[in-house]
C-alpha cells in the first residue's frame, strides 16, 4: 500500500497521523497552529474531520457523556460545520508543510467534497464501518483507504473489506476515550494482518504516549494514529484524551528508536519503564473480541436504520423517511445499513417516532 510518496508496511517506517479532528474549532488560525507542531512533533500526516452534522446523528439524539462532560453531540456537530474553502485551506498548509493531509468523512455528501478538493486517500472512522453506503462511495475514488475497526467484531471487518478490497490498510482501535492500555491486546495485530491480508496499524485512544504506540509497532503495526491537541484543557471535543506536543514527539522519538534497535531491548526498556505484569496485559491473548470499555457501545456508536421524523402506520418507506445514523445511548438502534434498500417501498406495520430504530417488527 502506499499513501501519498509513503509505501506502507512493516518493512517501512511507521507512518504517524496526528488526529487533530475538529480540534480547531472551527478557526483556521488554530488550525495551522496545530499542523505546525505536529509536524514539529514528527508527524507524517495530519487528520481532520468534515462534519455535516445530519449525516451522523439525528437531531434527537441527546446528550453524551464524554470525557470534557456531557455534551449536545448534534448541536456540536452542527456548530463544527465549515465551508469547503476551510478544508482547502487546510489541505493546502499541511501540504506546504511537507505533511499528508488526511480527513473522516462521515456521509457520501462528506466524502463527495473530500473527493472535490483532491485528497490523496480517505480514513474511515469505527462507527462508519458498516455504514455501506459510504464504503461503496469510497470504494469507487479508487484512493487509498485507512479503516478504523473500534466496536467491531470479526465478521464486521471482514464485510467491511468486501467492499473496499484494494490499497487499504485497517487500524485496531477501541472505542472509548480514554482507553485503556490494558485492554488493547495488541497480540490481535499479526493474526489480523494475516487473516485479512492488508496492512495493519492502531488507532490508539489511550492516554499514555509511548506504552501503546511503541508495542503495537514492536507487533507490526505500520500505521500508527494518536489524538493531538495543543492544550488537554482546550474547548476540544478530543482535547481531555489527546497528547500535547510534548507527548506526541516523545512517542514519535520511541517508535523511531523501536524501529532500529532489536525487538529484545525496545521491549526489555519497557519492562523497566512500565513492569512486565502490565506489558503482558496490554499485550493480551490475541483473540478478537470487543474490549470491556467498549462492549456496550456496539449497537449505539454503529450505524442504524433510524426514522428521520414520525412515520405512520401505513406510510411507505423511502430515502426522505429513513437515514442511517449513530443511535447513541438515548434512541433505540434499528436494522444495520445494508438493509436500507430492502425496506425502502414496504409499509409501516405501526407508527415509528422519529430518531427510533426501524426494525423487521415496524415492516409489513
Amino acid at each position: 500500500m502506499q499513501i501519498g510518496t509513503r509505501k506502507i508496511g512493516k518493512q517501512y517506517p511507521c507512518f504517524i497521523i496526528a488526529e487533530i479532528g475538529t480540534g480547531h474549532l472551527g478557526d483556521e488560525k488554530k488550525a495551522f497552529e496545530l499542523i505546525d507542531a505536529a509536524g514539529e512533533a514528527g508527524a507524517d500526516c495530519v487528520k481532520f474531520q468534515l462534519v455535516y452534522a445530519d449525516e451522523i446523528l439525528h437531531p434527537l439524539a441527546g446528550a453524551v457523556d464524554l470525557p470534557g462532560g456531557k455534551i449536545e453531540l448534534y448541536k456540536r456537530f452542527k456548530n463544527l460545520e465549515q465551508p469547503l474553502d476551510f478544508f482547502k485551506n487546510l489541505k493546502l498548509y499541511t501540504e506546504k508543510a511537507g505533511l499528508f493531509f488526511l480527513c473522516t468523512p462521515f456521509g457520501p455528501d462528506s466524502a463527495s467534497r473530500l473527493k472535490q478538493i483532491g485528497v490523496g486517500a480517505i480514513k474511515i472512522a469505527s462507527p462508519e464501518l458498516n455504514y455501506t453506503l459510504l464504503l461503496n462511495k469510497v470504494a469507487a475514488y479508487g484512493l487509498p483507504v485507512i479503516i478504523s475497526t473500534g466496536v467491531a467484531l470479526l465478521k464486521d471487518i471482514e464485510q467491511a473489506l468486501s467492499v473496499i478490497r484494494n490499497n487499504v490498510a485497517i487500524l485496531h482501535c477501541i472505542t472509548a476515550y480514554p482507553a485503556p492500555e490494558e485492554e488493547y491486546n495488541l497480540s490481535l495485530l499479526p493474526f489480523l494482518e494475516g487473516i485479512f491480508g492488508v496492512p495493519v496499524g492502531i488507532s490508539d485512544h489511550s492516554l499514555d504516549p509511548v506504552l501503546v504506540p511503541v508495542l503495537s509497532r514492536l507487533n507490526g503495526a505500520c500505521i500508527i494514529e494518536k489524538h493531538f491537541t495543543l492544550t488537554k484543557t482546550g474547548a476540544g471535543l478530543d482535547d481531555p484524551i489527546a497528547v500535547t506536543p510534548v507527548e506526541f514527539a516523545q512517542m514519535v522519538q520511541y517508535v523511531r528508536k523501536a524501529e532500529v534497535e532489536a525487538k529484545e531491548s525496545t521491549i526489555g526498556q519497557l519492562i523497566k519503564m512500565y513492569g512486565e505484569e502490565r506489558i503482558n496485559l496490554v499485550l493480551g491473548d490475541g483473540v478478537k473480541r470487543l474490549a470491556p470499555s467498549e462492549e456496550s457501545n456496539y449497537k449505539t456508536t454503529r450505524r442504524a436504520i433510524q426514522a428521520r421524523h414520525d412515520v405512520k402506520k401505513g406510510d411507505i418507506f423511502s430515502l426522505s423517511n429513513t437515514g442511517i445514523y449513530r443511535s447513541e445511548k438515548n434512541l433505540v438502534p434499528g436494522l444495520e445499513p445494508e438493509f436500507q434498500n430492502m425496506i425502502i417501498g414496504k409499509k409501516a406495520k405501526r407508527d415509528i417516532r422519529a430518531g427510533q430504530g426501524i426494525t423487521w417488527e415496524d415492516i409489513l
